[in-house]
């Protein structure tokens, strides 16, 4: 009998120190409130040309909408994720992260979407590598070089909100609309993102080096393509063209590095969108035009585009604040033509601090400029340039009812000015006009982690 009593608690006791060297954790992050948001727009944009041609908008004038009601996820994305490692013994382990979107107000039972899936190994002394949907570096760095810790409310020329990931988060149906945002709020495949860069990529693998002497290193490879074997057949006159290549690929890297109170963050990305694949039908063997290969649009709807990113951040925390500094600048360009390109680049500073153990609080400021230089979608023959200038501003507070759950208080402008949408080559089209636009918001809200 007492054999077996010990046999049982050696067992028990195998069994706890199995489940020791393991474990999962549940998270997550529920925000809802009040939100009400003013999207103004001045000017005029052009008039078309009398033979119907040209690049202009006609009705886009003054106007101003505002709309209100009960909202979620303005401070924080809402989401619910899980978290786990495994002890391999000798310093290795295993890891892995689910985490996805949620959104408490859509009238469905779950809406969700995939915020990050990856599965990885790790080495004490060396670092962790791991494949799967995940955050880019600069996401990473923003996270912890932004005065507003990257929430969802417009006042932020570096992160304008993680829209293609939020859902409905802002006001009704729609995101918070960012109006300096770049066109490019997905990058050809390989990621989603938002105006100022990549915010995740999938099909990537990741190293994160272990800390050596202040310094903490990043790198993704993300890859993801598809070939076709070329053919030709001809019709007649016209010989058409199939197959080709649909590729996603990037890579990115980051360096940080802490010192006492000081945190420095460095790193670039670049994602490229490479597409040949498909059928094409002219009587001379070849492509008819560049146009064809570009795409309709940069670079949201262009076939074969690069992006590339920078972003350099810096924190010093002086004890009654922290101190922010940032800045990003952002190029996507065509592959056959780096004179086709759109481009973004915006700086940032702001503070953050605590008034009372219970009342935090944080204000940011910044400007920057968006260039545009590529073929309009209509008469081929004519370039557009456009550029405008941002200006944006926030101020937010937290009141800590417990470590878990804050009552937050946000306010947040955004500026474009000085935009002009140049005459067409062709067609009776009116003067051009410089226009400006922005949108303001305000929400009032509760969060909950856990």
């Amino acid at each position: 009998m007492k054999k077996s009593l010990l046999a049982v608690a050696a067992m028990g006791a195998f069994a706890s120190a199995a489940q020791a060297q393991s474990s999962v954790t549940v998270y997550g992050i529920l925000d809802v409130g009040y939100a009400s948001q003013s999207v103004r727009n001045a000017g005029t944009i052009g008039t078309t040309g009398a033979n119907g041609t040209g690049l202009g908008n006609a009705g886009y004038g003054v106007g101003q909408s505002i709309t209100s009601g009960f909202t979620q996820s303005a401070e924080s994305t809402s989401r619910l994720g899980f978290r786990g490692t495994e002890d391999l013994g000798g310093g290795a382990s295993a890891f892995f992260t689910v985490e996805i979107g949620l959104q408490p107000n859509a009238t469905a039972a779950l809406q969700a979407n995939n915020r990050q899936s990856f599965v990885g190994l790790g080495k004490n002394g060396i670092g962790k590598a791991s494949i799967g949907n995940q955050y880019t570096p600069i996401h990473e760095a923003v996270a912890v070089t932004s005065a507003a810790a990257q929430n969802n409310m417009p006042g932020d020329v570096v992160y304008s909100g993680d829209l293609s990931q939020n859902g409905a988060n802002g006001v009704g149906a729609g995101a918070y609309t960012a109006p300096n945002a770049m066109n490019a709020e997905t990058q050809g495949g390989p990621g989603t993102g938002n105006a100022g860069y990549t915010v995740r990529a999938a099909n990537s693998l990741k190293f994160v080096s272990d800390n050596f002497a202040g310094f903490t290193g990043k790198l993704m490879y993300v890859q993801a393509s598809n070939t076709q074997n070329m053919s030709a057949t001809t019709n007649g006159t016209t010989t058409i063209y199939g197959g080709g290549i649909t590729a996603s690929t990037g890579w990115a890297a980051g360096l940080d590095y802490s010192w006492q109170k000081l945190l420095v963050s460095a790193n670039v990305q670049q994602f490229k969108q490479e597409t040949t694949a498909g059928t094409m039908a002219n009587s001379s063997g070849q492509y008819a035009s560049e146009q064809t290969l570009i795409g309709t649009s940069l670079p949201g709807g262009a076939a074969n585009t690069k992006d590339n990113q920078y972003y350099i951040g810096t924190t010093y925390d002086f004890g009654i604040l922290k101190a922010y500094a940032q800045y990003v600048n952002r190029k996507a360009s065509t592959n056959n033509n780096t004179n086709i390109y759109t481009q973004r680049t915006g700086q940032q500073i702001g503070v953050r601090s605590y008034i009372t153990p219970t009342i935090e609080t944080w204000a940011q400021g910044g400007t920057g400029k968006i260039t545009n230089n590529y073929f309009p979608v209509v008469n081929n023959n004519a370039t557009m340039n456009v550029g405008a200038t941002m200006t944006t501003w926030q101020l937010g507070s937290n009141y800590w009812l417990s470590k878990r759950t804050n009552l937050y208080a946000i306010v947040g402008q955004e500026r474009t000015g000085n935009a002009v949408y140049p005459q067409t080559t062709t067609g009776a089209v009116t003067t051009n006009n410089a226009v400006s636009n922005g949108v303001s918001a305000y929400a009032l809200g509760v969060r909950h982690t856990f």
